[in-house]
Parts: structure tokens; C-alpha cells; sequence
């Protein structure tokens, strides 16, 4: 039995994951961009600790691709989120009635979860033109720990930068 409830988690997890969306300037070379920086404005939808979260891991994964940080780079980096509420529909249902006349109320069940998406665009420092952006839209728990936001933005921002530099 419990084999068979694993099988099921593995699946609505599987079925449910999300895809990386990524969209580039197909004329840019990207060979040419070996240093990077952030904006200072990034993040204006998330707290200072989700900016310090995703700052460090994008810039672990860069340099992981030997691409170093710069104060005079080749490309700068913009992130940010789109968050929006996902309705919730299960719930249980009490209801009363006497012939024609019912009383009914429904009692939602589960956590709340939000729908959140991370885009990350890369613009050239010299033109200050897009050249390669990524996105991932992931439904999450709005009540996270601040270990699970972690490890949560690690592994989407880690499927995001798969898709740089782009394969033409």
C-alpha cells in the first residue's frame, strides 16, 4: 500500500512540474560576455532576503559556468517575480435543509498556494539592449520556511540558467 501512495505522490509531482521558458536575441553572440552585475533595482516584488538568496545562487551558477563578476561587466542581470493566488476548490461542504428551505457552507481545506514566477533577463551592458531572458512559474506555499524558500529558488533558478547561453 504504501508503495502505491509513493507511485501516486511521484506522479502528480511529475505530472505538475513546470517548464522553463526561455526567449533570446538569435544574432547575439554569446561566447563574447565573460563578466557580469546585478542592477541595483532588482527584485521590487520580493524581500531583501529572497534579492540576497537569488543574487548569491545566480551568481554561484555563473561562475560555476566561468563567467566572472564585474563592476564594469558585459552583461547585467534584471530579476524579479509575478506572483498571483491560486483558488483553492477543495473544500468540505456542510449543508441543512428542511423541504424547501437549505442552508449550505463550505470549509476550504489545504494550504494557500500562490502561483510564482522568476524571470531572469540578461541586457548588454554596452547597448543595454535584451539579449537572453528565462522564466519558470511554480505554484508554491505561501507560508514557507525560510530553508524551504532556499532550496526552492535554488532548484528554479538552477533550471533557468540551463537554458544560457542558448543552443542554436
Amino acid at each position: 500500500m504504501k508503495a502505491v501512495k509513493f507511485i501516486l505522490l511521484f506522479l502528480v509531482f511529475g505530472c505538475s512540474s513546470s517548464k522553463v521558458v526561455s526567449d533570446y536575441d538569435s544574432n547575439t553572440t554569446y561566447s563574447k560576455y565573460k563578466t557580469f552585475n546585478f542592477y541595483e533595482d532588482n527584485g521590487d516584488n520580493l524581500n531583501d532576503f529572497d534579492i540576497t538568496r537569488i543574487t548569491n545562487y545566480i551568481t554561484l551558477v555563473l561562475k560555476d559556468n566561468f563567467l566572472e563578476q564585474d563592476k564594469l561587466p558585459d552583461f547585467f542581470i534584471y530579476f524579479d517575480t509575478q506572483t498571483a493566488s491560486v483558488r483553492n476548490n477543495k473544500s468540505i461542504s456542510i449543508g441543512l435543509g428542511n423541504r424547501n428551505v437549505g442552508v449550505s457552507g463550505g470549509i476550504p481545506i489545504g494550504n494557500h498556494k500562490i502561483n510564482e514566477k522568476l524571470i531572469i533577463k540578461f541586457i548588454d551592458a554596452d547597448t543595454n539592449d535584451l539579449v537572453w531572458e528565462g522564466s519558470l512559474e511554480s505554484k508554491i506555499s505561501k507560508n514557507r520556511t525560510p530553508e524551504q524558500r532556499e532550496a526552492h529558488l535554488k532548484e528554479v533558478i538552477s533550471k533557468i540558467l540551463q537554458k544560457y547561453p542558448p543552443k542554436n
